[in-house]
C-alpha cells in the first residue's frame, strides 16, 4: 500500500518536469541526461562538439527519451546567454531542473600554474556555473518548485592530487551551494552539490596523472584509499543527482553529498 501511495503521489518520478544538463554527451553528464529522461523529464542538453551531440540525440530518441540540445561552449558568456534563451523558448520560460555539469582540470604542481590557466579553470568550472544559475533563476522560479544541482568533486572537500586550482573551483562551488540555497529558498528553489570521487569518465581518463585508471598500480592506489574498494560509475553519480531533483528530496537543500565509496571519511586504518 505504501509503495502504491508513493508511486501515485509522484514522489519518485520526474514526469512533467523540464531539465537543462550542461555537457550531456559524455561521462557523468551523459548518465545524468539518461537518468532524468528515463524518469520522465523532458531534457535539454548542450555540448561543444556538434557531431557528438547529434549522435547522442539520435541514441536517446531511439530509446524513447524526450531530449533536445544545441551546441554551446559554456566558457563563453555570450554563448551561455544564447543557450538560456533557447532553453527559455523551448520550455516556455519554465525550468524545473538545472544541472551544472561541465568541468575540466589541469594537473600540475601549484607553483607551475600560469595566470591564464588559473583564469581558464575558474571560468570554465566556477564562473560558467554561477552565470548559468543567474540566467536560469527566472525560469527556475517560474516552475514554483525547482532543483539546481552543481557537479562538484571530492577534490572540493578533501585534498586530492587533481590540481589545487581544480580543488579551489570545487570548494568555492560547495560554498556557493550553501549561499544560493539560503538566498533562493524563498523562490522555492533547492540547491545542492554532488561530489564524486574517481569515476570512470573521459575526464579522468584524459587528464595527465603520469598514469591513469588503466594502469594497475594507479588503480590499486585509488582503490586502496577507497573503503568500498572500487572506482565509481557515472550511473551511480547520476542516480543521486536525479534523487536531488525529485519531490522525494523536497526538504534537502544547501548540501554537498559525496559519491565516493567512503573515501572522504576514510581516516587511518590499523594494519
Amino acid at each position: 500500500m505504501a509503495v502504491a501511495v508513493a508511486a501515485a503521489s509522484g514522489k519518485w518520478s520526474l514526469a512533467g518536469t523540464t531539465a537543462l544538463v550542461t555537457g550531456g554527451t559524455k561521462g557523468i553528464g551523459f548518465a545524468v541526461v539518461e537518468e532524468l529522461a528515463g524518469l520522465g523529464a523532458s531534457v535539454y542538453t548542450c555540448a561543444r562538439n556538434e557531431a557528438e551531440l547529434d549522435g547522442c540525440l539520435a541514441q536517446w530518441k531511439s530509446k524513447g527519451f524526450t531530449v533536445s540540445g544545441s551546441v554551446c561552449d559554456v566558457s563563453s558568456p555570450p554563448q551561455r546567454q544564447q543557450l538560456m534563451d533557447k532553453v527559455a523558448s523551448h520550455f516556455h520560460a519554465k525550468l524545473h531542473i538545472l544541472v551544472n555539469n561541465v568541468g575540466t582540470s589541469i594537473v600540475k604542481a601549484s607553483v607551475d600554474y600560469t595566470v591564464e590557466e588559473f583564469r581558464w579553470l575558474m571560468g570554465t568550472n566556477l564562473e560558467s556555473a554561477f552565470h548559468l544559475s543567474q540566467l536560469a533563476h527566472p525560469l527556475l522560479k517560474n516552475s514554483e518548485g525547482a532543483s539546481l544541482v552543481f557537479m562538484s568533486s571530492v577534490a572540493g572537500v578533501a585534498s586530492v592530487s587533481f590540481g589545487s586550482v581544480y580543488g579551489a573551483t570545487k570548494g568555492a562551488m560547495n560554498q556557493l551551494t550553501k549561499n544560493l540555497a539560503c538566498e533562493w529558498a524563498k523562490d522555492n528553489i533547492r540547491v545542492n552539490s554532488v561530489a564524486p570521487w574517481f569515476t570512470t569518465t573521459p575526464l579522468v581518463e584524459s587528464v595527465n596523472f603520469h598514469t591513469h585508471l588503466e594502469d594497475k598500480k594507479f588503480e590499486e592506489s585509488v582503490i586502496g584509499r577507497t573503503p568500498m574498494r572500487r572506482v565509481g560509475k557515472a550511473e551511480e553519480v547520476a542516480s543521486l543527482t536525479a534523487f536531488l531533483c525529485m519531490p522525494a528530496s523536497s526538504y534537502i537543500t544547501g548540501q554537498t553529498v559525496c559519491v565516493d565509496g567512503g573515501m572522504s571519511v576514510h581516516g587511518f586504518t590499523f594494519p
